[in-house]
C-alpha cells in the first residue's frame, strides 16, 4: 500500500489564472446554467471567495488545478487576471494525486433543510437569492413538509450507483471492481461509457425545460415522459405492419397497454370475464392471460 504520510501545509499563493492546468479528466461536471451563475457571481464579487488546489508538479513544471477547476476557469471568462490558490509544493504520487482529486468532490456535507429555509428566507433582494444559486421550486417543497420530523435515521432510502465502463473487457472489469471496493450501494447499474453524454444531456434538457436546478428532480421529470411512452418499447417485441411479433420470449403487459395501471372499474371487468372463462374451462387456472387469446377470438 502506497504511503500515506501527511503533507505539508499549503502555501497561499496569488497568480494568473491563465498560468494553471486543469485537469484533462475531472470526475465533477457543471451543468451550463450553474456554471453561468458562477461566472456572474464572479464577475459582480471582482475575486473568487473559494480557494482552488493547486499542486506544483516541479517534474513538469506545470501548476495543476486538483479541485476548483471550474472555479478557475469561470474566473478566466470573467476575465480575472489575479486570484489566489492553495499551493502543494511536494511530489505527489498518482495515486495520491486521484485521492485528493476525488476527495474534494465526495466529502461534501448536507443541507439541514429547516435552516437551509430559515437562512434563504432571511434575502430580502431577488438578485441575492438569485446568487445563492439555490432552486426555488425545490425551496417551494419545503414548505409543504414537516421538516422538524424528519432526520437522516428516520428517512427509508436506497442508493443506486450508475457505473458508465468502456467497450473493453479488462478495462470494464478494472474500473467495475475498483468501484466495488471504494464505495457501497443497494444496486449497481452498469452502461457503456459512451451513453455518459447522452445522460448529462437529458438531464440538463429537463432542467432547463422546467427551470430546476436539482438533479434528483431532473431525473424524476425523465421518468415521467418515460411513463408517458412506455407503448413505445413494444417495438422491441412487435412488427406494427405485419402485427406479428418479432422475437420469441415474453413481454411486458404495460407495453400493450402503453400505461402500468388501468382504472379499478375495468380492472374489475376484466378479471370478472377470466374468472368467467377460467371456470368453464376455456382458459387454465394457471394461465389466466390466455383469456386475452379467447377475447381477441371472439371479436374476429
Amino acid at each position: 500500500m502506497e504511503d500515506l504520510n501527511r503533507l505539508a501545509p499549503p502555501q497561499m499563493v496569488q497568480g494568473d489564472p491563465r498560468t494553471l492546468t486543469l485537469l484533462d479528466v475531472n470526475a465533477r461536471f457543471l451543468p451550463h446554467e450553474q456554471f453561468r451563475r458562477l461566472v456572474a457571481n464572479i464577475e459582480r464579487d471582482g475575486c473568487l471567495t473559494s480557494t482552488p488546489l493547486v499542486w506544483n508538479d516541479a517534474e513538469s513544471g506545470r501548476l495543476v488545478v486538483m479541485s476548483g477547476n471550474h472555479r478557475t476557469l469561470a474566473a478566466i471568462e470573467a476575465g480575472l487576471t489575479e486570484i489566489w490558490w492553495m499551493q502543494i509544493d511536494e511530489p505527489l504520487p498518482r495515486q495520491r494525486q486521484i485521492a485528493l482529486q476525488l476527495s474534494h468532490n465526495a466529502i461534501a456535507g448536507q443541507d439541514d433543510p429547516a435552516i437551509l429555509k430559515e437562512l434563504y428566507d432571511e434575502l430580502e433582494s431577488v438578485e441575492w437569492r438569485q446568487y445563492t444559486g439555490l432552486d426555488d421550486k425545490v425551496l417551494d417543497l419545503l414548505e409543504k413538509v414537516d421538516v422538524a420530523s424528519l432526520g437522516e435515521a428516520n428517512l427509508d432510502f436506497a442508493s443506486v450507483q450508475f457505473m458508465f465502463l468502456p467497450d473493453e473487457l479488462e478495462r470494464a472489469e478494472a474500473a467495475f471492481d475498483a468501484a466495488r471496493a471504494t464505495a457501497t450501494a443497494d444496486q449497481r447499474w452498469v452502461a457503456g461509457l459512451e451513453q455518459y453524454e447522452p445522460v448529462l444531456d437529458a438531464l440538463e434538457t429537463s432542467r432547463a425545460a422546467y427551470k430546476i436546478g436539482n438533479s434528483a428532480t431532473a431525473l424524476g421529470v425523465i421518468l415521467t415522459v418515460f411513463e408517458r411512452h412506455v407503448g413505445d418499447l413494444a417495438e422491441g417485441w412487435f412488427d406494427e405492419t405485419s402485427g406479428e411479433p418479432t422475437r420469441k420470449g415474453t413481454a411486458p403487459l404495460e407495453t400493450v397497454f402503453g400505461a402500468r395501471v388501468v382504472p379499478v372499474e375495468t380492472a374489475a371487468v376484466v378479471r370478472a370475464a377470466i374468472d368467467r372463462l377460467v371456470k368453464d374451462g376455456a382458459v387454465p387456472a394457471d394461465e389466466p392471460w390466455r383469456a386475452l387469446d379467447v377475447l381477441v377470438a371472439q371479436q374476429d
